[in-house]
């Protein structure tokens, strides 16, 4: 029996959509429906998701045309050659521009299955179900779509909004540990960035969400999600404050690409990346020693590292962030801190700033 939490709405004008949080939402077929206007539906998932969901999917939208598309797992597998595959099963079977697609997957399903309703004829309907704490809190809400490139992460992609965001939290369930904490990182990132009380609240019930308490998960979720909603409804395509939802995402980009797609989460390189930005906020002084540290403990309670990996040398860490989508006219800019829950974004840091936090880590 299928228990809707609570409802948010991300506020874009014609674009605006619902985020449903809830327990065994995949099975409820009636909510699903209203957001379905054809019969054409094309379900994409990957190898480890598939098996445990698609049988509990696929029973919620008897009735309609219903094919799948089955992806590896995995970010390296976020790319324009597998992204055809989805192109591939919507051609074969002449799905028409009145058709829905359905991610069902973390964030790499829902990143590829948005970037491919956004250009299959020119734009299609699609669905958001993540089934991953990351993609629950961060990727399935908000519109960013795309692909990686050898050279940059999610550097080919669109803003293009879902018709509808459905978070069952009983998918959680059947998530690895590395995977929960991984998520855990954008949670975090939340507080840090715009809400001291949420922080707080994270700080004494870390325990309770590493352990899947239903109650405390369904409370964070809510929290990221209205953040995060707030932020995108006031600035859809990243012209300005939506840049916020980045801080740490430059250190852990580069982290990500450097080590090579998969190698690190993306989660787990953005608790490092929040680190190394809040190390540079004090370095600044624009961020108290204690409340580094107060950001440093909660990333590492959520199980998650707090020193980028010693392979990537301080040079390297400034060729991988010169290729990054917040460098504006050949300057850098990089969310810091103010103090926890007061973030900005700047270029206006010194060059020193930045040498002293790299070479911290990686002397």
């Amino acid at each position: 029996m299928s228990e809707l939490l609570s409802t948010l709405h991300v506020d874009l004008g014609e674009r605006s959509y619902p985020i449903y949080i809830g327990q065994e939402l995949i099975s409820d077929g009636e909510l699903l429906l209203r957001h379905i206007q054809s019969r054409q539906v094309l379900v994409v998932s990957n190898e480890t998701v598939a098996p445990l969901y698609m049988e509990q999917l696929l029973g919620s939208l008897s009735g309609l045309q219903v094919e799948q598309v089955i992806l590896p797992d995995g970010e390296k597998y976020k790319n324009l050659d597998v992204l055809n595959r989805i192109f591939d099963q919507l051609l074969e079977h002449r799905f028409d521009r009145g058709c829905t697609l359905i991610a069902l997957g973390g964030g790499v399903v829902g990143d590829m299955t948005g970037f491919a309703a956004a250009c299959y004829q020119r734009g299609v309907d699609f669905i958001q179900i993540p089934t991953t704490l990351l993609s629950q809190v961060d990727s399935s809400v908000g519109g960013k779509t795309g692909v990686n490139h050898p050279l940059g992460k999610n550097m080919i992609g669109s803003f293009y909004q879902p018709n509808a965001v459905v978070i069952d939290i009983n998918t959680l369930k059947t998530l690895p540990a590395r995977e929960l904490s991984a998520g855990l990182a954008e949670v975090i990132k939340h507080g840090i960035i715009a809400d001291a009380a949420y922080f707080s609240w994270l700080e004494t019930h870390i325990r309770d969400l590493r352990d899947l308490d239903p109650k405390a998960l369904a409370h964070a979720i809510e929290g990221s999600c209205a953040i995060k909603s707030a932020v995108v409804s006031a600035d859809e395509k990243e012209s300005g404050q939506r840049a916020l939802l980045n801080f740490g995402h430059t250190f852990g980009h580069a982290i990500e690409t450097g080590m090579g797609y998969g190698v690190w989460l993306h989660g787990e390189a953005v608790g490092a990346g929040m680190c190394m930005a809040a190390r540079m906020s004090r370095t600044m002084g624009w961020l108290s020693a204690a409340e580094e540290e107060r950001i440093v403990a909660l990333i590492r309670a959520a199980g998650l590292p707090v020193s980028p990996p010693p392979e990537l040398s301080a040079a390297r860490f400034r060729e991988l962030m010169a290729v990054d989508k917040k460098v504006m006219a050949g300057q850098l800019r990089l969310v810091l801190l103010n103090g926890i829950g007061k973030a900005l974004i700047t270029s206006e840091f010194t060059p020193d700033a930045l040498d002293q936090t790299l070479t911290s880590y990686t002397a």
